[in-house]
């Protein structure tokens, strides 16, 4: 089954622990590398050049379309294209054809790709049975629109914004989500542990949920420290974050490298190593990070456990 925009493994990883064989669409050489090194099935190109077919088993989809030019820290291309985006999905619900919008950045109509995949697949009489889509939250409104589609082709769809910490992921991170099946009801999936609050212990909230994880659940070896964000908060350089280590961490980014580690009495801590920072996003301890740019290559995956959760509530 195909994961688009594969990255370095997250959503792969939740699936090999779930027994779903996924097989990763990925241009990228860095993430590729990691991916070789984990030996997580990839194909390594350009998602366009592909499509429905290929695969042994092609009963469901997942992707994770690029999302630089919808983050509030870029330019904000992607988000001025949103009203854009989100008709050529319903246009193409109708027709059957994705046509991409003219003038837009080839990062930006990548969000497209899922739609054209789904769309083949159902006209060659092989739809697939289980989708799931994740991006940043600003995306939400496209992936509506493709839960109109979807839905007027027999698929119970659900999309909206999901926490990552509620489902176990030591960071605050919002993404949306859409997931869709044609076999039963499609939920997003409920929490499994509680929503992080500044100032709330972690002992506190819905007893049947578990903790929020921190970053010094998963980093217990460096001792108490603060985190210091290097880029701001919210695309402002000038709103320097900081997160004690009893706290689930920021955002993880790319620039996830430049977070100074403080202690109590101001003395610096060595920055996270690439394990450190994996953690952080959900992966395991051991994920071989491998080529150049790892801060880029897991700040732009998909935190397996969420994954996880994705994927348990489009198949189970």
């Amino acid at each position: 089954m195909p994961d688009l925009f594969a990255g370095p493994g997250g959503i792969d990883i939740a699936a090999r622990q779930l027994g779903i064989h996924l097989t990763g669409i990925e241009w990228d050489d860095n993430a590729v590398a990691t991916r070789t090194a984990a030996e997580l099935p990839t194909r390594h190109g350009d998602v366009r050049l592909f499509g429905p077919g290929l695969f042994r088993n092609e009963d469901g989809l997942a992707a994770g379309p690029p999302c630089q030019t919808f983050t509030n820290a870029g330019l904000g291309l992607g988000r001025s294209a949103l009203a854009l985006l989100a008709a050529a999905v319903k246009a193409a619900g109708t027709t059957g054809q994705v046509a991409t919008p003219a003038g837009l950045d080839d990062r930006t109509t990548l969000v497209l790709e899922p739609l054209r995949w789904i769309l083949q697949a159902d006209a060659a009489g092989a739809p697939y049975r289980w989708i799931v889509l994740e991006q940043v939250p600003a995306v939400l409104p496209i992936w509506q629109a493709y839960r109109e589609a979807l839905e007027a082709r027999g698929y119970s769809a659900a999309c909206g914004v999901l926490n990552a910490e509620e489902y176990g992921v030591p960071q605050t991170r919002r993404r949306a989500v859409l997931v869709a099946r044609l076999d039963g009801v499609a939920k997003l999936p409920a929490p499994t542990h509680r929503r992080f609050v500044k100032g709330v212990p972690q002992s506190a909230g819905d007893p049947s949920l578990l903790p929020w994880r921190s970053m010094a659940d998963v980093l217990p070896g460096r001792g108490p420290f603060t985190v210091v964000s290097n880029y701001g908060t919210g695309g402002d350089p000038k709103a320097r974050g900081r997160r004690a280590s009893y706290e689930p961490a920021f955002t993880v980014t790319g620039k996830i490298s430049r977070l100074r580690i403080v202690e109590a009495d101001g003395l610096e801590q060595d920055r996270l190593t690439p394990s450190e920072a994996g953690l952080l996003q959900g992966f395991p301890v051991d994920h071989p990070w491998s080529g150049a740019d790892i801060s880029q290559q897991i700040g732009n995956a998909c935190p397996p456990p969420l994954a996880h959760a994705l994927l348990t509530a489009a198949t189970a």
